[in-house]
């Protein structure tokens, strides 16, 4: 190219000052200006539809979709993680329940969500009765079930009972009728075998018009199920994050104590694929001797995500202990204080930078945990190094994350947000203080985080396909077709960036009107400060 047709900076460039830059700012006033950057535009020759957004998680997960929940809890439980995994993301179940058993139980409940191979499915044995299986729909939500000789999983497989085989009998009778009498007996049973694939089981469903397929080993004892309305979903969300046994994946954090050692085995039970071992500075003793108990106890996983870091001689500690993937961010985060009160921190684009370029040379992810305002901030994240996003105040609205909406003063329908570091969370449970290295019994706890509101934005299904659509189009005007392109060829030079005056910021966003309206999720950007007021 000629060189005298070569505009902006080079990432390397961008950053040689040493200052500390940002995605962008919320700006109030003259004095609050913070240096953030622009990525100038490529040429297209492609659709925003064929832009991929694959990209790993951690050294041996990848996801469709850049974008993790954050592990507070009025982010992500249970329906936030299943809505996220759904969409191509994943969501990071947190630990301030009142117990460890609670968190196990929301994990699970996303594991056997979209449950593919069902490797613990709920039997029943032939002489119990009709009344037996309708106790077993009233506490499990289903009728079909597997008949065994032992009445669970593991033995062998006599028979399978459906809701079509008890539909017509009278009440009066399900006490008295036994399972034998009403079940399609195995000789009737389209069955798999132990070395069917999930696509091959699938097809089998499909095929033959069965709404469940057992799974069946040499000594014809079930192992596991497959139900068709997991085909659906399948369809219905294409890009979903699924294991090995096709079952939607979930993480959890843990805190740094002793006591996350009984958390985690409960965890793995419930079939986590991630830790998130949760501590607002992550280079410490306990987060490296709880790393590697983690790695020694359970060498075959899951992948644990170390952090928060926000240098590289933190990330080297982590990853030299064996860490799978990096959280990077400290005080970045809309409800988080702790640049402010503790005077300890540093700006997320120069921490996302510095640490994901010294993580790409020990071929380990990063995680931009904080400062996600709205879709240009995670395409800026992404060019920077981070392989995904983690989001806490942009989806602490929606419908899924936990909690109830209220009617605020003015009429507008809000749920509560709070930082992990708010008095109010700290409060609740001791995983909130584990976070911050608060010890329970502690007369004085000093705030790291405030409890807030945010604005009603909709259900995660309709937000998440637009915050993927649009890091789809940010990449297309960039002229890259994937996140590995756009990290190439912000590290060569090819792609390039700009810094941004105040007076460019402004003329950037919304400005010279006297009202906006609009039908998308500008609500975003307002409800999170994030449309600059005039000096």
């Amino acid at each position: 190219m000629d060189p005298t047709l070569v505009d902006g900076q080079s990432l390397e460039e961008l950053f040689e000052s040493r200052q500390g830059i940002t995605y962008k700012y919320g700006i109030r006033a003259v004095i609050n200006y913070i240096r953030d950057f622009n990525i100038l535009p490529g040429y297209i020759d492609f659709s925003v539809t064929s832009v991929s957004l694959d990209s790993a998680l951690t050294k041996r997960i990848v996801l469709k979709a850049p974008l993790v929940s954050s592990p507070m809890d009025t982010v992500t439980e249970a329906e936030m993680a299943i809505a996220m995994a759904l969409h191509g993301g994943m969501g990071i179940v947190h630990a301030n329940f009142p117990s460890k058993e609670d968190q196990a139980k929301e994990v699970n409940k996303v594991k056997r969500y979209k449950q593919g191979f069902i490797t613990h499915p709920q039997c029943i044995k032939a002489d119990s009765t009709v009344a037996d299986l309708m106790e077993i729909k009233a506490k499990k939500g289903f009728t079909g079930t597997p008949v065994t000789e032992t009445g669970k999983y593991g033995s062998r497989l006599l028979g399978l009972i459906t809701s079509r085989d008890v539909d017509f009998l009278p009440q009066s009778r399900w006490a008295s009728t036994k399972i034998a009498e009403v079940m399609v007996p195995r000789d009737r049973l389209i069955i798999g075998e132990e070395s069917l694939t999930l696509k091959d089981a699938y097809d089998i469903l499909e095929n033959e018009k069965k709404g469940k397929l057992p799974i069946i080993n040499s000594k014809d004892e079930l192992i596991s199920l497959i139900a068709r309305t997991d085909l659906k979903k399948a369809r219905e969300f294409p890009n979903a994050s699924y294991d090995e046994m096709g079952q939607l994946r979930v993480g959890a954090a843990v805190s740094t104590r002793e006591t996350a050692k009984d958390a985690i085995k409960l965890l793995v039970e419930a079939g986590v694929d991630v830790l998130v071992i949760d501590s607002s500075n992550g280079s410490s003793k306990y987060q490296v001797d709880l790393l590697q108990w983690i790695k020694e106890k359970y060498p075959g996983g899951p992948d644990v995500i170390c952090g928060n870091v926000v240098t590289k001689q933190q990330a080297k500690l982590l990853i030299d202990n064996g860490a799978d993937g990096l959280r990077i961010g400290m005080g970045s985060g809309s409800i988080c204080i702790t640049q402010e009160v503790m005077a300890v921190g540093r700006a997320q684009g120069t921490a996302v930078y510095d640490v994901a370029s010294y993580a790409r040379t020990r071929n380990v992810p990063v995680l931009a945990d904080g400062g996600i305002k709205d879709v240009g901030y995670i395409t800026k994240a992404l060019s920077l190094g981070a392989s995904a996003v983690m989001m806490g105040g942009l989806l602490a609205g929606t419908n899924e994350a936990p909690g109830e909406y209220f009617w605020g003063a003015n009429g507008v329908r809000l749920k509560k947000y709070r930082g992990m570091g708010s008095i109010d969370a700290m409060e609740a449970h001791s995983s909130s203080q584990d976070r911050y290295f608060t010890a329970s019994d502690e007369q004085v706890k000093v705030a790291q985080g405030v409890s807030a509101t945010m604005l009603d934005r909709g259900s995660i299904h309709k937000f998440v396909p637009y915050l993927v659509r649009g890091i789809q189009h940010g990449l297309q005007d960039i002229g890259v077709h994937s996140i590995r392109e756009l990290q190439e060829g912000a590290q060569k030079g090819t792609v390039r960036f700009e810094k941004r005056s105040p007076n460019a910021q402004l003329e950037g966003g919304v400005h010279s009107l006297h009202s906006v309206t609009s039908t998308h999720h500008l609500t975003t950007a307002l409800s999170m400060g994030n449309l600059p007021s005039p000096p």
